[in-house]
């Protein structure tokens, strides 16, 4: 997989395919869109690496650093668009699906306490929920849908979720990158950089059980 993300980091299809993994996974929980960003990243600074060595040789390492930054910052913009548009669009399907959502909602108990967090939280003016759920596994949707269901207005529960998906972006994108460059562009570098996404899934799961976490967002 590492490979093919290589062939493609100089390739507008890597945003794409990264885009669009992560737009879906809102929907689709069980897609490796983390992964795949990290992946992204890591083959980045691969690449970046050994333009560097190329190019350093001919036009200096000013002209080296020029070429590095944008794709790491379309990966970053790219990767955070499209969490924001999943979240939206599952925003507005909750938001317009009626009663059959709602009874869908009430029939699993883990959303329908997500969903009265989540409503006192935004009430309250925090937000800090939406953030959290962002790194736990499935909270997005969670979050998403909750909020949708729960008849939120948006301009309550978009800037939390632009914030989310940017921080989730940079810290994804950050982990990809960094680990290819201190570990290696190798499967170790990668797989180190994914184990702290999950490191960091695993500790959000854990606040958002807390019950004192909707106290702390208000």
């Amino acid at each position: 997989m590492l490979e093919s993300l290589a062939a493609l980091a100089g390739s507008p299809w890597i945003y794409a395919v990264v885009g669009l993994s992560v737009l879906l996974d809102v929907f689709l929980p069980v897609l490796p869109s983390g992964v795949l960003v990290i992946t992204a990243a890591t083959a980045a600074a691969a690449g970046s690496t050994a333009g560097s060595a190329a190019v350093a040789g001919a036009a200096g390492a000013a002209d080296t650093v020029q070429r590095e930054v944008p794709s790491l910052l379309v990966l970053v913009l790219c990767a955070a668009t499209a969490s924001v548009l999943g979240d939206l669009v599952a925003y507005r399907l909750a938001r317009r699906g009626g009663d059959r959502f709602d009874r869908a909602i009430a029939r699993s108990r883990r959303l329908t306490r997500a969903q009265e967090r989540l409503g006192t939280a935004l009430s309250k003016g925090g937000g800090a929920l939406v953030v959290i759920a962002r790194f736990a596994p499935a909270g997005r949707s969670v979050v998403s849908f909750g909020a949708g269901s729960a008849h939120r207005r948006v301009g309550e529960f978009l800037p939390w979720s632009a914030l989310a998906g940017t921080a989730w972006a940079c810290y994804s994108v950050g982990l990809g990158y960094f680990g290819g460059q201190w570990l290696g562009a190798g499967w170790v570098g990668a797989a180190v950089s994914v184990l702290a996404l999950f490191a960091a899934g695993l500790l959000a799961a854990y606040v958002m059980r807390r019950p004192a976490l909707t106290r702390s967002a208000a």
